[in-house]
Parts: structure tokens; C-alpha cells; sequence
């Protein structure tokens, strides 16, 4: 196991609290000790793909220029994350990237750990925090439009079942944008798959303004 992914983990079970937690504290500190220099927490496994398969299109790596991206499980644990990465914690730099509707979640708990006061949206990306709208698969079928989704989709080989999801009562009547995204999140893994997948088919100069700055700023 990398040393990364072992300090992503540290990190999970130092938040989650417990008998574990005061392990998982000494091993985080230990391994952000070994070269960790910026922490980006995303709300889940596909916004950490999408990042990580973004910055090797521009040949980076972000693991081997100490960069960590690590999921929060859900937008609501970003507090007990930024009370173990910053100032009262680990006190490392910190950057993020949260869909729209969690967006107040990450301003009120940057706020109350210090980093910031009355934090607008512009204050939030001069902090390394970026807002998706509605959230990153939204902004990503935006970018490539529902033709090069589709072509994505074909080349994964799921073709068929797509159009098997479009006939369903509830999608019917839906744009194909929406379908494309609920598709998308069907079953575990999925998101992640088609987060790389469409990222790596994007034309560069239209990477999604949140995604695409985050990465400029770590």
C-alpha cells in the first residue's frame, strides 16, 4: 500500500473519532511528515479520479508532488476533516471541490475552524475551494454535451444498458442529460468509471471552471 493511501485512510479513522482515532492521529501525522504538502478534500471516489485523471493529462502526478485527495464519504463529514487537516489539527494546506448543495456546509465549518469569515463564493475559490454546479458529473456532461457522453458510454460497452435505463417509466419523459447523470450513479463504481472516462475523452479547453482551477491551484 502507497503512503498516500495509507494517510488517506489515517485520515478517514482519525475523523470517524473512537478507540481508533488516537492510532490513526499518531499514523496521519507520521505520514504527512513523509511529504504530504496539500490536502484536497472532495466529497467522493469519483471527484478524486476525476481530479487525479485530469492532472495527468497535463502531466502531473499529483501523488509524487505530495499532493493527497482524499473523499469525505458524504459533504456533511467535512467538518470532522478539517478539524484533523487544518489549523487545529494537522495544520497542513488545504484546498476542496463540493457540488452546489453542500456548498454552505463547507463555508460555515472553513469558517469556524479560521479560515475565513462571511465567505463568499469568490472567497471560497481564493481559499482552493471550488463550487460545482449542480455537481461534478453535471458539470462534466456540460462540457462534452450528450453526443460525446454517449460516445464515452459506447466505448465503455454499456450502450445497451443505457438504452435499457432510458425505457424505464421514471426516465422516459426526462432530458437525456438527466438521463445520462442518474445513469451514471446506478450502482457502486460506476460514477468513478465514467468521471475518468470522461475526463480523459475532454477537450482541454473545456475543462469545467471548478475542476479545472482547483487543479491550477494545488
Amino acid at each position: 500500500m502507497d503512503e498516500l493511501r495509507r494517510f488517506r485512510l489515517a485520515l478517514v479513522a482519525w475523523a470517524a473519532g473512537g478507540a481508533r482515532a488516537g492510532a490513526a492521529a499518531a499514523a496521519a501525522r507520521e505520514l504527512a511528515h513523509g511529504g504530504v504538502r496539500t490536502i484536497v478534500l472532495v466529497e467522493g471516489n469519483s471527484d478524486r479520479v476525476a481530479l487525479e485523471a485530469l492532472a495527468t493529462r497535463h502531466g502531473r502526478d499529483l501523488g509524487a508532488e505530495g499532493v493527497a485527495v482524499v473523499p469525505l464519504g458524504g459533504a456533511t463529514n467535512i467538518g470532522r476533516f478539517l478539524d484533523v487537516c487544518g489549523p487545529p489539527g494537522l495544520g497542513l494546506p488545504l484546498a476542496g471541490l463540493c457540488d452546489v448543495g453542500e456548498e454552505r456546509h463547507f463555508r460555515r465549518h472553513l469558517e469556524r475552524v479560521g479560515l475565513g469569515s462571511g465567505l463568499t463564493r469568490a472567497g471560497l475559490e481564493a481559499l482552493g475551494f471550488h463550487v460545482c454546479v449542480a455537481d461534478l458529473e453535471d458539470e462534466l456532461i456540460r462540457a462534452l454535451g450528450a453526443d460525446g457522453v454517449r460516445d464515452v458510454i459506447d466505448a465503455q460497452g454499456e450502450t445497451r444498458p443505457f438504452h435499457t435505463f432510458q425505457g424505464q417509466p421514471a426516465q422516459r419523459d426526462r432530458p437525456v442529460e438527466h438521463q445520462l447523470r442518474r445513469f451514471m450513479g446506478t450502482y457502486s463504481g460506476r460514477k468513478a468509471l465514467y468521471a475518468r472516462a470522461m475526463v480523459e475523452q475532454l477537450d482541454l479547453g473545456r475543462v469545467p471552471r471548478p475542476l479545472g482551477r482547483l487543479l491550477t491551484h494545488v
